[in-house]
């Protein structure tokens, strides 16, 4: 029974990873706007009932890859090291993220990401889609700090600060990307804005977030 449960699962799992390679390449070459489901559907020899039991909406078949990311942020805070903040955690990996040129921060240079990155950012659909995955990764990281005792609304602000400001900086390295820089000349400027911005969250939440005790 469990290897059939595994098969199954593993069959599932090539599926959706087909639908949204299929899906991405004909929306890179055409525009998102200019590709249907139907279109997609045929192009992965699927029905369209079939293509939406894997993907509730046509923007889930580009934005899919957001959701191995959405508990990352809460992984990481609930993983920190004895005595370091939730805050000084996440800094810490954002700058090693941005080191190895981890494409979440934006600072990735490779052709494949950065037209990927581009149809993100210039998709107002795709844009107003990813709230939906923003919102669970600030639900997961607010549960992570109630798990340490820290009250609902207060831990709900924070995981927001937080998700927002790693938001936000991979969409300014994107644009350093965009802008026709390499991602090696854009790193001091990528990690003096990460500093800059993790140090501007720390002056506040350091005081109400509990570091990790040992």
């Amino acid at each position: 029974m469990e290897n059939t449960t595994g098969l199954r699962e593993s069959k599932k799992l090539r599926m959706r990873h087909h639908l949204a390679a299929t899906a991405l390449e004909l929306f890179l070459e055409r525009g998102f706007d200019a590709v249907s489901v139907a279109d997609v559907a045929a192009a992965a020899e699927v029905s369209k009932p079939t293509l939406f039991r894997y993907f509730p909406t046509k923007e889930d078949l580009v934005l899919d890859r957001f959701a191995d990311h959405q508990d990352e942020a809460a992984r990481v805070v609930g993983e920190r090291a004895a005595g370091q903040s939730p805050v000084a955690a996440l800094r810490a990996h954002f700058l090693a993220a941005l080191a190895e040129r981890d494409p979440i921060t934006g600072l990735c240079d490779h052709p494949d990401v950065v037209a990927f990155q581009r149809l993100l950012y210039t998709t107002a659909s795709l844009e107003t889609r990813l709230a939906h995955y923003t919102d669970r990764e600030v639900a997961l990281l607010a549960g992570a700090l109630e798990a340490e005792s820290v009250p609902p609304l207060p831990a709900r602000l924070a995981a927001r600060h937080l998700v927002a400001v790693r938001q936000e900086l991979g969409r300014e390295n994107w644009g350093r990307i965009e802008g026709g820089r390499s991602a090696d000349e854009a790193l001091p400027e990528a990690v003096a804005d990460a500093e800059q911005a993790f140090a501007m969250l720390a002056d506040g939440l350091d005081r109400t977030l509990p570091a990790r005790r040992p």
